[in-house]
């Protein structure tokens, strides 16, 4: 026998936030409702899961705004690589994302490597434009000073 829930979060191969599905009683009884991720379709579910998502969206603006704050002071930073060079002022080895996020670091911006994207690899001395995600709706471009050490 089916009945139909309200989705209180996304649920992978089910449906999204807000969506009304159909689904098997037991599956509802034994899975989605005690784990809230959804609940009968009611007004008072539907009040609820609209406070919800307001409450969700509050925070996310938030953390939009903090991202932008924390892109522009990034972005009026100096950043500077001290690498070993060979011959023909080519690196040994190449300069990598873990390297810039450390640099990074020692200014007071913890980023995880993954947030920082290289278009090509950084394999001789130079100033390089790269990009670091500190939201994912958040992108801010850096210049990163590659030079002798």
């Amino acid at each position: 026998m089916a009945i139909e829930i309200l989705l209180m979060s996304d649920v992978e191969g089910l449906g999204t936030e807000g969506q009304v599905v159909r689904v098997a009683e037991g599956y509802a009884r034994n899975y989605l409702i005690p784990r809230k991720l959804g609940a009968p379709v009611t007004d008072a579910t539907r009040r609820r899961l609209a406070k919800i998502q307001q409450a969700r969206e509050t925070v996310r603006k938030e953390e939009i705004e903090k991202a932008k704050a924390t892109a522009a002071a990034i972005e009026k930073g100096s950043y500077t690589l001290a690498v070993k060079v060979g011959e023909g002022e080519k690196l040994f080895g190449s300069v990598t994302t873990a390297d810039i996020a450390k640099v990074l670091e020692s200014q007071g911006f913890k980023m995880d490597k993954h947030a920082i994207v290289l278009d090509a690899q950084i394999k001789e001395l130079g100033v390089y434009e790269v990009k670091v995600k500190v939201h994912p709706q958040v992108e801010s471009v850096i210049k990163v000073w590659v030079v002798q050490e």
